[in-house]
């Protein structure tokens, strides 16, 4: 009779599972994902196969494999917005854990990043913003005050407090360039009020050399009294400074501007561009991978004033922008010192 309870107990738990799977979460306790899930983190530039966003896929990559993540760095051939908004949708369907873009339109590219984050990606942008609603944070080179006073101290050291310039942008859209440049004419107002743009509408080369080289020839035959150029793009600038070098005027024109030492590095050792403003780029998309897996992990979130991304230590967050630190000048005397 005992043994006969005992054996239909025995079939009561196995049938309800009262001593059965042991991998199911405690009463109370919320399951996490496995550990051993790796990370997936986009990261997207504003076009691919130009040096600067080359510079910044070499950091980028080294985060990743220090981090132990899966990185897709990836973006348009041109700087199109519409193929960056496809490339975003791709990456949703895929559900990467974190995606980071450099906008080429921050409007047109907010709808699919606001997408993303309704999906539960974490969304940053780096290098140029998107609409603030659309992100979580952005990794930002360096404050917009600090780039607008290192260009215009540039050149007002270089043409005189009174001197006649313009500015070539890339496109009339980019977020982080009409930011500058308004930053800019605020710093040169206060402290430069005699120094004169001679085209307030900045002239736009669409990121190709070809073309940035071309207006600034039509600029050099437009403005006979032109002083100085600003080009404030990677690929601006050593345009410019091509056309400068075949028009023979690098001795009545000063030109400077923001592009990596090795696009410009001919240019400065022939005198052509006399210094290069700019940062470091594989730091930037160094550091763009830290924030985006450390927002994935948990680790960072709105309302920290720091955090640590590996070999660069502590980094400031100022509100929802992490921010890599101060511009850097680039000359002959140090312009053979780096590599990107």
């Amino acid at each position: 009779m005992k043994q006969g309870l005992i054996a239909l107990l025995t079939l009561i738990m196995v049938i309800t599972g009262c001593g059965g799977d042991k991998s199911a979460a405690p009463e109370g306790v919320t399951a996490t994902p496995s550990e051993d899930k790796k990370l997936v983190i986009g990261v997207m530039p504003k076009l691919v196969g130009i040096d600067y966003f080359n510079a910044a896929e070499r950091g980028a990559v080294e985060a990743a494999k220090e981090l132990g993540v899966e990185l897709v760095y990836d973006g348009p051939s041109t700087n199109d917005v519409q193929q960056q908004s496809r490339m975003v949708e791709t990456w949703i369907t895929k559900k990467f854990d974190a995606i980071a873009v450099a906008p080429n339109d921050p409007d047109a590219i907010g709808v699919v990043l606001k997408k993303a984050r309704k999906r539960n990606a974490k969304v940053l942008s780096w290098d140029a913003d998107s609409v603030q609603e659309s992100r979580d944070f952005f990794v930002n080179q360096a404050s917009n005050e600090a780039i607008a006073r290192v260009l215009i101290e540039t050149m007002a050291k270089n043409i005189g407090p009174e001197g006649k310039y313009i500015i070539l942008t890339g496109s009339l859209s980019a977020s982080n360039q009409n930011i500058w440049m308004g930053e800019m004419e605020k710093y040169r107002a206060e402290h430069y009020p005699n120094m004169v743009n001679l085209s307030p509408t900045p002239k736009a080369t669409e990121e190709d050399f070809a073309l940035a080289t071309q207006v600034t020839l039509d600029v050099l035959k437009t403005y006979p009294d032109l002083n100085g150029i600003f080009a404030i793009t990677s690929v601006a600038l050593p345009g410019a400074a091509e056309a400068l070098r075949k028009a023979n005027a690098a001795d009545r024109v000063f030109l400077t501007g923001l592009a990596t030492p090795t696009s410009m590095r001919e240019f400065i050792l022939d005198d052509t561009c006399r210094e290069v403003i700019l940062w470091n780029v594989p730091d930037l998309g160094y550091l763009t991978v830290h924030a985006a897996v450390a927002m994935a992990r948990g680790e960072l979130k709105a309302g920290d004033t720091t955090f640590n991304a590996g070999r660069l230590g502590s980094i400031e967050i100022q509100g929802d922008q992490i921010l890599l630190g101060d511009p850097i000048a680039f000359n002959k005397s140090n312009i053979m010192d780096v590599d990107y």
